[in-house]
C-alpha cells in the first residue's frame, strides 16, 4: 500500500456515465464495465464511496426550465439518483464486490437510510458504499452532495471522472481547439476564475475541507486506479 496515494476516495460519476454510448437512460453493458474498473481499485485495499448524478434520467433544473416547480422537479432527480445507484451496486456485487446503498431519503424496502457511522463502518469493512438521493433536500446538486459526503467521511480526495474531458480547461476543448488545459489548480482559483469543474458551493466545501479533487477522464480504461496511485492524470485541484 506504499505505493497509493489516496487510500479512502470519493468517486463521483455523472449520470451519463452509466448510459453510455446513447447518452441517456442506463447501459448495463456500460455499467459492468464501470464496475470491473472499480473492483480492479478495491482489491488494491482503497475505500471506496460512490456518488452518482442522475442526468440520464431527469434534469431537475431543465424540468423547472419548463414550467414544472424547482422543488417536486429536484426530488424526481434524487430518485434518479436512486436508480442509477441500485443498478451500480447490483453490477459491483456481481463482480464480486460486496456494496450497501445509503440513501438521504428513506426508502428502507431498497436501501439504508444514510448515517455516517454507519457509512465509516462499511467503509473499515472493505464494502463500496453509493450514496444516492443526493442532500435529501432540494436546490443542492449531486457535486455538493459529494463534496459533503467526501468531506463527512473524511475521504481522502474527490475524484471527479468526466465522460471525454481529460481535465480543467479555460474553455471548452470541444469547441476551442486553442483551449489550455490546467495541470493544477488551487480551489481559491477555481471559484475565482469561474470554473465550471462543480459547482461554487460544492467548491467551497472541499476548500474548507481541504480536500482534493482530482478531474481526469472516465473513458480511458485503468484511470481510476492510475489517479489512486498517484500518477499524474487529469487537473488536480487542492488548497
Amino acid at each position: 500500500m506504499s505505493q497509493v496515494k489516496y487510500k479512502r476516495v470519493l468517486i463521483k460519476l455523472s449520470g451519463e456515465a452509466l448510459a453510455g454510448e446513447r447518452g441517456v437512460g442506463i447501459d448495463i453493458a456500460t455499467v459492468e464495465e464501470i464496475a470491473k474498473e472499480l473492483k480492479e481499485v478495491h482489491d488494491l485495499g482503497i475505500e471506496i464511496a460512490l456518488v452518482i448524478g442522475g442526468g440520464n434520467l431527469w434534469r431537475g433544473e431543465a424540468a423547472a426550465a419548463a414550467g414544472m416547480e424547482r422543488v417536486p422537479a429536484d426530488y424526481t432527480g434524487m430518485l434518479g439518483t436512486v436508480m442509477n445507484a441500485l443498478v451500480m451496486a447490483d453490477a459491483l456485487e456481481r463482480a464480486g464486490v460486496i456494496t450497501r446503498v445509503q440513501t438521504a431519503i428513506n426508502m428502507q424496502q431498497l436501501a439504508e437510510p444514510y448515517v455516517r457511522g454507519r457509512a465509516l463502518r462499511h467503509l473499515e469493512k472493505e464494502r463500496i458504499v453509493i450514496f444516492a438521493a443526493g442532500t435529501g433536500s432540494p436546490y443542492f446538486s449531486t457535486d455538493t452532495t459529494a463534496a459533503l459526503r467526501a468531506a463527512e467521511i473524511g475521504a481522502d480526495a474527490i475524484l471527479m471522472a468526466k465522460n471525454g474531458v481529460d481535465g480543467v480547461y479555460n474553455d471548452d476543448p470541444r469547441t476551442n481547439a486553442a483551449a489550455i488545459k490546467f495541470e493544477e489548480l488551487t480551489h481559491i482559483e477555481v471559484l475565482k476564475q469561474g470554473l465550471k469543474i462543480m459547482d461554487s458551493t460544492a467548491s467551497s466545501l472541499s476548500m474548507d475541507n481541504n480536500i482534493d479533487l482530482v478531474v481526469f477522464n472516465l473513458n480511458e480504461t485503468g484511470n481510476i486506479k492510475r489517479v489512486v496511485l498517484g500518477e499524474h492524470i487529469g487537473t488536480t485541484v487542492s488548497n
